[in-house]
């Protein structure tokens, strides 16, 4: 029978959940230094404080301590974990369908919405598929795809250059 192991903790370490310390470097509630001292004397500090001795940075020589409230504490870095999740954005990745014989105003409506698309910060797959005999005219769409380079070159920039796959022809644009 082998002993479990015991679950790591999320988070720093906190009062008799450091271990393997002689010595810490205290800071008080107030954010005083209070200098090098043994670690029972600073959990012994925290404790008469009514608050928790934290382990800030388990790296250093000695382990740097600091007597704050713990509950208060984990609260508060989660609300700053949820903040900067909500702050990161997302890239998507939307995607426009071209066929080589596309009418202008069509060919205006796709461009429309492809500024819209690098404008909200996403990137932009162009497909250009060809059917059936278009296949013999490869160098229109290659054409075509240069074409819609030039006219997003202002706000978009060429991420993957215009590659044959099968039966269809696919430029990647991102947002400048």
């Amino acid at each position: 029978m082998r002993s479990l192991a015991v679950p790591q903790k999320e988070g720093p370490r906190a009062n008799r959940d450091i271990r393997g310390v002689r010595e810490v470097q205290l800071i008080d509630e107030n954010g005083q230094n209070r200098g090098i001292m043994s670690f029972f004397d600073a959990l012994r500090v925290a404790e008469e404080a009514g608050l928790d001795l934290v382990e800030i940075a388990p790296n250093s020589t000695p382990p740097v301590c600091k007597i704050l409230d713990y509950g208060r504490y984990k609260f508060l870095e989660q609300k700053k974990a949820a903040e900067a999740r909500k702050k990161q954005k997302t890239v998507e990745v939307k995607e426009i369908k071209l066929r080589p014989g596309i009418d202008t105003h069509d060919y205006d409506v796709k461009m429309k919405a492809m500024r819209r698309f690098f404008e909200e910060g996403d990137k932009v797959k162009v497909t250009l598929r060809f059917r059936g005999r278009e296949m013999a005219h490869q160098d229109l769409g290659y054409k075509l795809l240069m074409r819609v380079q030039e006219e997003a070159a202002d706000i978009a920039k060429v991420e993957s250059a215009p590659q044959l796959e099968g039966r269809q022809m696919i430029m990647i644009l991102a947002p400048r």
